[in-house]
């Protein structure tokens, strides 16, 4: 019988590839039928939120308008959704996670900020061409912007009544005005760690404005100039307050830049005093003893 030659020990052996190495197409794909909307959808309601939008007039920047005040709608919610839940730690002593919910914030109002860009160069002739379909609408009247407004101690009963028409909305934001703003709960929180609040301050009657006190002032100044790991750790809490502060101070401004940009000094939306109005609001700062502070440490 006669023997096959050994094959050469230099010539390539043609090896098959294991099947799972062959790349498969449809096996990469990711997953596309589904028996009825799909999981995203189902989540995140897209086509609800990109069927919100109903222009009024025939000018093509009326949607960009619409689109941008509706998306800061929602930044409004979140950061809602934040300062609620670093109220509800500071009430339970739980300051990570105080710390965590402003430092979101932070985020979410830069991101808020921003918003105002599609907006910010906008001519009086382009403002103009859709400013009609407004009619009496304002910023002024939104409800949840309102409730970020009373979460800083911004209160006003008065702002109340443009939503004397929707019960659920009107309920919400009477609830939010007699509830101690996220600054009445920081003092609080202090108050517990020892600190000299005074009793003016902590006894105050939450639907009011707050008013700044020249004996918080004094514990922000013992804070800022101690030295410790508790003092280090209140510190911190005072620097994620301050750039949360500092940050509705660039919206109000923002804001404010915005309009006279696009209408002047003109009578504003809704009634208001348009740029005046604004104005007056710029010039407040959120967390007062914060910033004054600062001048005696």
């Amino acid at each position: 019988m006669s023997q096959q030659p050994a094959p050469s020990p230099t010539a390539p052996q043609e090896v098959p590839p294991p099947e799972s190495a062959a790349p498969d197409a449809e096996t990469e794909a990711p997953h596309l039928d589904f028996q009825g909307t799909t999981p995203y959808e189902d989540y995140v309601q897209a086509s609800v939120l990109t069927h919100l939008q109903h222009p009024l007039s025939d000018d093509p920047g009326e949607m960009v308008f619409l689109v941008t005040t509706q998306v800061m709608e929602l930044w409004f919610t979140v950061i809602v959704h934040e300062w609620h839940t670093a109220a509800q730690a500071l009430r339970e002593d739980d300051l990570p996670t105080v710390m965590a919910a402003l430092k979101r914030s932070t985020y979410e109002l830069e991101s808020l900020n921003s918003s105002w860009k599609p907006l910010a160069h906008l001519t009086p002739g382009q403002f103009n061409a859709y400013r009609s379909a407004l009619g009496d609408g304002s910023g002024f009247q939104s409800a949840m912007y309102r409730r970020m407004e009373f979460l800083l101690g911004e209160k006003s009963a008065s702002m109340l009544v443009p939503h004397r028409g929707a019960p659920r909305v009107h309920a919400e934001l009477e609830k939010a005005l007699t509830e101690p703003s996220l600054y009445d709960e920081v003092l609080r929180f202090l108050a517990r760690r020892g600190f000299d609040i005074p009793a003016v301050v902590l006894d105050r009657d939450p639907a009011l404005r707050y008013v700044p006190d020249p004996g918080v002032e004094r514990v922000w100044q013992e804070i800022y100039s101690a030295s410790g790991p508790r003092d280090d750790e209140l510190t911190r809490l005072g620097e994620a307050l301050t750039e949360v502060a500092e940050l509705v101070w660039r919206w109000r401004n923002d804001h404010l830049v915005a309009t006279r940009r696009a209408m002047g000094a003109k009578t504003g939306t809704g009634g208001s005093a348009g740029v005046a109005w604004l104005e007056k609001r710029a010039g407040k700062n959120v967390f007062p003893e914060l910033w004054t502070a600062r001048s005696h440490v």
